[in-house]
């Protein structure tokens, strides 16, 4: 099943959650791509390369970055270290069968296992969280 031009937001079966996570980050020195569970993740050089609280591994771009993370002090922004992602409210949709979905348009397209979780972060980006981390990491906000 390929999720493609969808909005998680207009899906009833969706709810609204918030992360919580304090996570590794180190910048790219080059461009590269990061083995994730759910698929091969291209990064650029600069892009924030994360390791979760749950030892799993992604690329996220410098712009999302910045946008969706802080560091923990004494750390300044744009420093390697811990970070903890900004409480931006994301939409989410735990799938029953097995599904891939494209991160970004023209972008990496990842797999998820059923029982996994389907994110939208923002209109035209998405991605996968396994039901472990989800479990771990998300709280429901509100439908």
């Amino acid at each position: 099943m390929l999720f493609e031009n969808f909005d998680l937001e207009k899906d009833t079966s969706a709810g609204r959650y918030i992360k919580e996570e304090i996570v590794t980050v180190r910048f790219a020195d080059e461009a590269g791509s990061v083995a994730s569970r759910e698929g091969a993740n291209r990064y650029a050089m600069g892009d924030a390369l994360i390791t979760g609280s749950t030892g799993d591994r992604w690329s996220v771009s410098r712009d999302r970055f910045d946008a969706k993370y802080e560091p923990i002090a004494p750390l300044l922004h744009g420093q390697p270290g811990a970070y903890r992602n900004k409480p931006i409210p994301v939409w989410a949709k735990q799938i029953q069968a097995p599904f891939r979905v494209q991160r970004i348009a023209g972008g990496d397209v990842i797999t998820g296992n059923a029982g996994d979780w389907l994110m939208q972060y923002a209109p035209g980006d998405y991605g996968i969280v396994d039901n472990t981390k989800f479990q771990k990491v998300y709280r429901l906000l509100n439908r």
